[in-house]
């Protein structure tokens, strides 16, 4: 009888062992899947956003110095016509669309990365 629950007892901690290693694997690869698949969906144009200065004054819903990309795309068509106007601004910069502050210049960028954030931010329209 002591060695049925002795053995019971060493069978119930060794899957008990088990199936907790097992738990926190699943948990990483799926963290790590859920992570690699986002990175797969992001557009060329978030992605430049991402690797930008555009974060120190822009956020997707929130403002900041500027407006969000939800109330620009909410503003603007996604058109080709506002598609240019808007990278024009992205690369010239501006004022008074949205208040005093001023949009930075940014003439490194390059107009069809401009127009891939442009398209970027107007797919945000809800």
């Amino acid at each position: 009888m002591k060695k049925t629950f002795l053995i019971l007892g060493a069978v119930v901690i060794f899957m008990a062992s088990f199936s907790k290693a097992d738990l926190e694997k699943e948990k990483t690869v799926v963290a790590t899947s859920t992570l690699s698949n986002h990175a797969l969906q992001m557009s060329a144009g978030e992605k430049l956003i991402n690797k930008s200065d555009c974060i120190g004054c822009h956020n997707k819903v929130n403002k900041i110095i500027g407006p969000a990309y939800v109330e620009i795309a909410k503003k603007y068509p996604a058109n080709e016509k506002n598609i240019n106007y808007l990278a024009d601004k992205i690369i010239k910069g501006g004022t008074g669309v949205w208040g005093s502050m001023p949009m930075t210049a940014h003439p490194t960028v390059k107009k069809d990365d401009a127009k891939l954030m442009v398209k970027y931010i107007l797919s945000l329209k809800k």
